[in-house]
């Protein structure tokens, strides 16, 4: 499958047009989401666990919650990237991760809010689109070095 990137960096499939922030199924694609219960957690950093998905041919495979092992920089990386996820949903980040993420070969999709599964739905819809980050750089809270409170919150 020949892989295109949309000029937001998304990942796309076999789209000959592919549309700009949303994101475009692949054959096989492990995601990663910011999890605070049963939303979508507004600090990717900070979030209390992730829900891993693996989406195969349009639908769920194996979904598991992991917790977040801990906020320190350049680690979230890595620590995802060894469990294949290919993909990041997320409220908000700061650029430094996003840059830290695409150089582990990781996309980012920002912006996002609401249940963990209508997220999962969207996701298997081909109707989950990013938006801006919902974090101000330099903020955040918990799960690993404090520092002030989010704007958001």
């Amino acid at each position: 499958m020949k892989r295109t990137k949309s000029k937001f960096g998304r990942r796309c499939g076999l789209s000959a047009e592919p549309v700009p922030g949303r994101m475009i199924m692949e054959e096989k694609m492990r995601i990663a989401i910011s999890t605070d219960g049963e939303h979508v957690s507004e600090h990717f950093g900070r979030c209390p666990q992730f829900t891993l998905i693996e989406v195969r041919d349009n639908r769920v495979v194996e979904q598991q919650v992991v917790d977040n092992p801990g906020h320190h920089p350049g680690f979230l990386p890595k620590f995802l990237n060894e469990k294949k996820v290919n993909t990041i949903v997320a409220g908000g980040m700061g650029q430094n991760a996003v840059n830290l993420f695409r150089a582990e070969n990781i996309d980012t999709i920002l912006g996002i809010n609401g249940k963990i599964e209508d997220v999962i739905k969207d996701i298997i819809e081909g109707r989950l689109k990013g938006g801006e980050s919902m974090c101000n750089p330099g903020r955040g809270k918990g799960y690993g070095i404090d520092k002030s409170v989010c704007e958001h919150e």
